[in-house]
């Protein structure tokens, strides 16, 4: 592996790559940083451009825009208390006063060494973590595919509290387009509606940038974003040491954020949005003073933006070794990944080691830039996001995507699906209904397609073919994990039952 690493860091010590990454970390942030864009779009819009492009630079350049995003969304949240992005949703409660406060600059450097140190973390998680992994997932047979799909789905349980059934119905909707098209084993055509053109089925960027962008750009219009007014905050002599010197003191802080960051990026269909919820909730109660918390508290800002550049890396072990993606804008790379002919799983540290491990050292490296950057240069993106109007930022947007679902196929067919997919995905919101259980579903279909077709070839050398699917250990361990996940959300309620409203000790007595 430390090989592998080496020949990671000779890639991406030419000078190509390296202007890649700082110019994707400078972009990914000025796109972060504008109120209702997000990380899966601004990763989206870029995919056409990469077409032209060898594997390493367009993962790189992916890669620097992505972990950029994140960190972005930091400058309007604390500074317009409007998070750029919706990993960014937590940072308002203590950015935004701190900004009032006159203590801006102390904000955006806290949120600035948190989005380092939790980016780097997933990184070095993924490093570790991702090759023991995909040496497991050698083991994995069609029944274990299969049950990792039913795996996958059922962690919108846990991921949809209040909201399980919509999750689930959502996510069979995703699996249901998967089946558009010419069947993978046996070569059925299937709901093609006498389309040619959709024998091949619904290309999943395309299905990306209508879910994911179209909504966001008919929100804006909706509500209008206009201009911001921007807390303005002014360099102030020996702040930035000071500032760095008690976030780094934060140590617990730190790496308990980081850590959930990246379990949560682990989790199929999660993502920042919710990372930085958990790991905000977490800092305030586990604080000796929990009240200070969304007066003004770098705590609070340092917790969040770390646990949402964490999930960066941990969102990317799932992909890289199981072909899962952990966050929605990894939906989109694992795209990226197919169009390269790179296939996500253990292929990708075998035979394209070289390739992997410049990808994940590349998105270490848009951690460590993000750090002058931002902090150099966060006063001239505040401006420019307070001033960009909302009649600019649309049409542009809405041409890119037209563009970038064209140029997929070069398939007038995609674009109409792009809108199609767009107006639904607007219409669900209103529903209550998420777009990312509809992906997940999407990417989880074929896999579980396969998997439980092959394995009812393979069962017909028993009684029943569909003793195959339960036959190894391995297979019995996902359906545990399955049953744990599905049943999750029932878990608490039933608690809540057999507690009185005084609550109940331990040992049952009150």
């Amino acid at each position: 592996m430390f090989g592998y690493i080496l020949l990671g860091l000779q890639h991406l010590a030419s000078f190509e790559n390296l202007l890649l990454v700082f110019a994707g970390t400078v972009a990914g942030m000025v796109v972060g940083a504008l109120p209702g864009l997000t990380a899966t779009m601004a990763v989206a819009l870029l995919v056409p451009f990469t077409y032209a492009m060898d594997p390493i630079p367009g993962l790189v350049l992916l890669g620097a825009i992505y972990m950029g995003c994140i960190y972005g969304g930091a400058f309007s949240a604390i500074l317009i208390n409007t998070p750029g992005t919706p990993s960014s949703i937590g940072t308002t409660f203590d950015g935004y006063p701190m900004a009032c406060q006159g203590r801006g600059e102390e904000a955006i450097i806290g949120a600035t060494v948190g989005s380092a140190f939790g980016g780097l973390f997933g990184v070095v998680a993924l490093i570790f973590l991702s090759p023991p992994l995909a040496a497991i997932a050698l083991k994995f047979g069609p029944p274990e595919y299969f049950w990792v799909g039913v795996f996958g789905l059922t962690i919108i349980s846990s991921l949809a509290a209040g909201s399980f059934l919509k999750g689930i119905t959502g996510a069979a909707f995703g699996v249901l387009i998967s089946t558009i098209g010419i069947a993978p084993i046996g070569g059925d055509v299937r709901f093609t509606f006498g389309s040619p053109a959709m024998q091949g089925g619904v290309e999943l960027i395309v299905m990306l940038i209508g879910l994911f962008c179209i909504p966001e750009l008919l929100t804006i219009v909706s509500r209008g974003i206009g201009k911001h007014q921007a807390v303005e905050y002014r360099r102030t002599k020996g702040v930035l040491w000071e500032t760095v010197k008690k976030v780094l003191s934060l140590r617990k802080n730190l790496i308990r954020s980081s850590i959930i960051g990246t379990v949560i990026g682990i989790l199929p269909g999660a993502g920042g949005n919710i990372a930085n919820l958990v790991s905000y909730n977490e800092a305030r109660r586990t604080s000796k003073h929990p009240e200070k918390y969304g007066t003004g508290l770098i705590d609070g800002v340092v917790a969040t933006e770390t646990a949402n550049n964490a999930v960066v890396g941990g969102g990317m072990i799932p992909l890289v070794t199981l072909g899962i993606p952990g966050a929605p804008p990894d939906a989109i790379i694992y795209g990226v990944l197919l169009l390269q002919g790179l296939r996500p799983g253990p292929e990708l540290f075998t035979a394209r080691a070289d390739i992997t491990y410049t990808f994940m050292l590349a998105l270490g490296l848009a951690a460590i830039v993000m750090v002058p950057v931002g902090i150099y240069g966060g006063r001239l993106l505040t401006r420019f996001v307070a001033s960009l109007p909302a009649r600019y930022l649309v049409p542009g947007i809405g041409i890119l995507t037209i563009i970038g679902s064209y140029a997929i196929r070069n398939n007038y067919t995609d674009v109409i699906l792009m809108l199609l997919f767009g107006v639904v995905g607007f219409g669900l919101r209103f529903l209550g209904f998420q777009a990312p259980p509809i992906v997940l579903g999407l990417i989880l279909g074929p896999i579980m397609e396969g998997g439980l077709v092959q394995s009812y070839l393979m069962g017909q050398a028993y009684s029943s073919p569909w003793i195959a699917l339960f036959v190894s250990p391995l297979s019995w361990v996902l359906i545990a994990m399955s049953a744990f996940s599905f049943l999750w959300p029932y878990i608490g309620p039933l608690k809540k039952m057999f507690q009185k409203p005084g609550g109940i000790t331990p040992g049952g007595l009150e």
